[in-house]
């Protein structure tokens, strides 16, 4: 098994300042940031092989771009149309890292990769159920 932080230890690794925003209340942020900081490691694994080189900053990128669009949708206001229509970007932006994980398959180990793969699918079902519920809450208004 290849060793990394799981979640509760690596929240434990965040500074206070962050934990305190209110953002950090949303598993979903606090679950975005790890998978961050997973694919940060794991660039180092992948740089090694001159293909997985060609993969590393559609990952990192993708990756910071599922926080990036989490921080931009909360600072224009839970629940706004703007809100509706970053998260939807957000979802696009989880699938692409999904699919960079697996074209990542023949380089990360099977485990580390399944586990990258399961954290992904918990920020997305995270935020599809909220971008479900906001839009319901739109049409009702």
């Amino acid at each position: 098994m290849s060793e990394w932080l799981n979640f509760e230890e690596w929240q434990k690794t965040i500074p206070e300042r962050l934990r305190k925003d209110q953002l950090w209340e949303s598993q979903y942020y606090r679950l975005a940031m790890y998978l961050y900081d997973l694919a940060w490691d794991d660039c180092e694994i992948l740089r090694k092989d001159y293909r997985g080189r060609e993969i590393v900053g559609q990952l990192i990128r993708s990756a910071g771009s599922i926080c990036a669009n989490l921080e931009e949708a909360y600072g224009r206001g839970v629940g706004t149309p703007d809100y509706v229509r970053i998260m939807k970007i957000d979802v696009g932006e989880i699938r692409e890292a999904q699919g960079w994980y697996f074209r990542s398959r023949r380089i990360l180990p099977p485990d580390l990769l399944e586990h990258r793969l399961s954290v992904i699918n918990q920020v997305l079902s995270y935020v599809i159920n909220t971008l479900n519920s906001h839009r319901r809450n739109l049409r009702k208004t």
